[in-house]
């Protein structure tokens, strides 16, 4: 659900101004406020999990998350459509972490590795089936669906978890207020600066303020964290080399990946004419490769290492998006366009379920929650600012060969990261 929303309205996006009103720039924050409440309090939300017990933080985050998508598909103006994005974002950014500490709290050993195979599935695919299951939704029904499509999941989620999924110990102990308000100040107005910036331009007063605001905040952040008794985000969790490269090729390989899906969608339906249907069903290959790949980690993952998995994942994705800087701007799908889908998809399926292992293979079982709101912050505001800096190449004439090129660059700089700092396993 989490991964999906952050593109499944994508599509919808034409359908969704005509009805309730809103411009260019309105639509756009139907995108934005998702990723900004998302990516500035996932820490928070990480850090709650460890505090509260990770089951009653990850059902609250599910329920709250269910309640804004079905606030947001009875949503009769686009403020409150936003409004509702933001809620949604908010929900996600606590039970995000907690489904993936879950995870290291109930499984050990052989079963860790195949539960983590799966969550890599569903959490790197699904921006690409939100995509598609944008398209089917929107065309057969309607916009709204896009939203009311988590109601019914969201409500299963909260009736079963607790019967299926044992709680964790909680650390009872001062919450770290100082500490979860400057890093989700920080981190929003980090993520609101590149979003900004790439409709305005980095002259913007309100992107010089809202940079001046980050620095400050994660400035503060930092002293908040050093002098804190139990902080939100221990810093020792920097200290290790390996998880500290884990989470830098995390944000690097999802802002490459996002920034070419994003504008891959764009291409597709005013470059090629395609309709929400058509677009939708152009990115199957992805996600069908994708769960194919994913099977087949887990088997392979104790001979070739973390390390080379990951360098091979990144590796297919700057090739996939190399190739795609020869895109015509007339070019045909079959021809153009399906082999590097297919490529995203392996690449994609190869390096997620590696990237989580190391994360949560680095880390004692009670910080887990903190390590998996690190890793999760990291990865969507690595989407986030990938999307933003590549309408900031298009909006400055790079062209799609410029946009695929940028993100090409992106998944070179992740490949670097994973074989300078992250050792084999």
């Amino acid at each position: 659900m989490i991964g999906i929303d952050t593109s499944i309205v994508t599509i919808a996006l034409p359908d969704i101004g005509s009805a309730v009103g809103l411009s260019t720039g309105g639509l756009a924050w139907v995108f934005n406020a998702y990723m900004i409440a998302f990516g500035g309090l996932l820490l928070l939300g990480g850090r709650a999990g460890d505090i509260f017990g990770r089951r009653r933080v990850f059902v609250g985050g599910v329920a709250l998350f269910t309640v804004a998508s079905l606030l947001g598909g009875f949503a009769p103006n686009g403020p409150l459509l936003i409004a509702a994005r933001a809620l949604q974002g908010l929900a996600a950014a606590f039970g995000a972490p907690s489904a993936m500490a879950l995870i290291a709290a109930l499984f050990t050993g052989p079963a860790r590795v195949r539960a983590l195979s799966i969550f890599s599935a569903v959490s790197g695919g699904g921006a690409a089936l939100g995509m598609i299951l944008g398209g089917v939704l929107t065309e057969a029904a309607s916009w709204r669906w896009v939203f009311f499509v988590n109601v019914p999941v969201g409500v299963a989620l909260v009736l079963l978890a607790p019967r299926v999924l044992a709680e964790t110990p909680r650390r009872p102990g001062r919450f770290d207020l100082p500490g979860a308000l400057t890093s989700t100040v920080g981190m929003a107005a980090l993520v609101y600066v590149f979003i900004r910036a790439g409709t305005d331009g980095w002259g913007d007063g309100r992107v010089l303020a809202a940079a001046l605001v980050a620095v400050a905040a994660l400035g503060a952040f930092v002293l908040c964290e050093r002098r804190a008794a139990q902080p939100i985000v221990p810093l020792r969790m920097f200290a290790h080399r390996v998880r500290t490269g884990a989470y830098l090729t995390m944000f690097l390989l999802v802002g490459g990946m996002f920034g070419g899906y994003f504008y891959l969608t764009g291409f597709l339906q005013d470059g090629l004419g395609y309709g929400p249907l058509r677009t939708g069903a152009a990115f199957l290959p992805i996600v069908g490769v994708q769960f194919a790949a994913v099977r087949t980690v887990p088997r392979v993952l104790p001979r070739l290492g973390a390390r080379t998995l990951i360098a091979a994942g990144a590796s297919l994705l700057a090739i996939a998006f190399l190739w795609l800087t020869a895109l015509p701007g007339d070019g045909g799908y079959a021809a153009w366009m399906l082999g590097p889908f297919l490529l995203m998809g392996l690449g994609v399926g190869i390096a997620t379920l590696p990237l989580n292992a190391t994360v949560l293979g680095t880390v004692a079982q009670e910080e887990a929650g903190a390590a998996s709101g690190i890793a999760q912050a990291m990865m969507w505001s690595g989407g986030a600012v990938g999307a933003a800096v590549m309408v900031t190449v298009q909006s400055g004439g790079g062209g799609t060969g410029g946009v695929f090129a940028l993100a090409a660059a992106f998944e070179v700089a992740a490949l670097v990261a994973a074989a300078v700092t992250i050792g084999r396993r």
